[in-house]
C-alpha cells in the first residue's frame, strides 16, 4: 500500500513538473512571438493613419481611432512606386530562374561527375567564401563598368546569378541521393541531365524551393548592389526606391505613409513565405540530416 503510494505520488509530482515545463514554454513562445510580430502590426497600424492624428499624438496609440488608405495612394502618386515594384519582379524573376539552371548544374558536376582535380577545385571554390564581399562588389563595378552595362537590367543581374553557398548547399543533398540509382541509371543508358532532371531534383525538390525562395528575398533586399550600379530612375528597385521616397517628402516628415509604401513591400515577400512555409521547413529539415 505505501509503495502504491509513493508511486501515485512521484506520478503526480511527474505530470506537475511536465504541465509546469508546458506553460512556461508557451509563455516564452507567446512572448517571443509578441517581439517578432509587434513591428509588423506597428508598421500596419502607422500606415492606416492619417497624418494629423499621427502627428497629433504624443503617446503613442495602440488603435487607429480614424484609419484611412490615403497614406497607400500617396505612396503610388508622389513616386513611381508601381515601376519600382516592376523592376523588381523583373530583377528578381530572372536573376532568380538563371541563378537556379548554374548552382544546379555546377552542384551536379561536383556531386555525381568525375574528373581530374575535382577535389581541388571545389576546395578553391569555397575559399571564395572567404572574400569580403565589399571587394567582390568593387571587381564587378569595375567589370560592368568597362563593359558599359550600368543603367541596364543585365548590369543588375548578371553579378548576381551564382552563389557558392547555394552550390555548396545542394551539392551536399545530391550527394546524399544513394549512388545505386546513378549507376542503376546509367546501366539504363540514361543520360547525367535525364538523370538530373528525373531523379535528383524531384529528390532534392525541398532544398530547391528553400534556394529559390532565400535567393528572392535576397534579390528583393537588394540594395548596396543595385544603389551603386544604377543612378537611373527608370532601372530602380524598391529598395533603392525608398531612399527616392525619402526625398520626395516622405521620411521624417510623413511616417505614416512611408509605413504605407514599405508595407507594399514587404507583402510579396510575406505572402510567398505564407504559401511555402512547409517547403522551407522540409528542405531546412533534409539540409540538416546525413544519409
Amino acid at each position: 500500500m505505501d509503495d502504491l503510494t509513493s508511486y501515485e505520488k512521484i506520478t503526480r509530482r511527474t505530470r506537475v513538473r511536465q504541465h509546469t515545463t508546458k506553460v512556461l514554454t508557451y509563455i516564452l513562445l507567446l512572448f517571443w512571438a509578441f517581439m517578432v510580430l509587434f513591428p509588423f502590426y506597428w508598421m500596419i497600424l502607422t500606415s492606416i493613419k492619417s497624418y494629423s492624428s499621427y502627428n497629433a499624438e504624443y503617446i503613442p496609440s495602440f488603435i487607429a481611432r480614424s484609419p484611412t488608405l490615403q497614406n497607400y495612394v500617396d505612396a503610388f502618386t508622389t513616386v513611381p512606386l508601381a515601376r519600382y515594384l516592376l523592376n523588381t519582379v523583373i530583377f528578381t524573376v530572372i536573376t532568380t530562374a538563371i541563378m537556379l539552371v548554374v548552382v544546379t548544374l555546377a552542384a551536379f558536376a561536383f556531386a555525381r561527375l568525375e574528373f581530374r582535380g575535382k577535389n581541388i577545385v571545389f576546395t578553391l571554390f569555397l575559399s571564395l567564401m572567404m572574400i569580403p564581399n565589399e571587394l567582390v562588389v568593387i571587381t564587378n563595378f569595375t567589370t560592368i563598368t568597362n563593359l558599359g552595362w550600368r543603367n541596364t537590367f543585365i548590369g543588375l543581374i548578371l553579378p548576381s546569378v551564382t552563389s557558392v553557398f547555394y552550390i555548396y548547399l545542394l551539392r551536399e543533398n545530391f550527394a546524399q541521393v544513394p549512388d545505386e540509382l546513378y549507376y542503376a541509371a546509367k546501366v539504363d543508358g540514361t543520360s547525367d541531365l535525364r538523370y538530373l532532371r528525373r531523379v535528383l531534383i524531384p529528390i532534392c525538390k525541398p532544398i530547391m524551393i528553400t534556394i529559390v525562395i532565400l535567393k528572392i528575398i535576397e534579390c528583393w533586399n537588394s540594395y548596396v548592389w543595385p544603389r551603386l550600379i544604377t543612378d537611373d530612375e527608370a532601372y530602380y528597385l524598391v529598395s533603392n526606391g525608398i531612399q527616392e521616397i525619402r526625398e520626395n517628402g516622405f521620411g521624417r516628415e510623413n511616417i505614416p505613409a512611408m509605413m504605407a509604401a514599405v508595407v507594399v513591400i514587404s507583402a510579396p515577400l510575406i505572402i510567398l513565405f505564407l504559401c511555402f512555409r512547409k517547403q522551407i521547413m522540409a528542405g531546412v529539415a533534409r539540409g540538416g540530416t546525413k544519409g
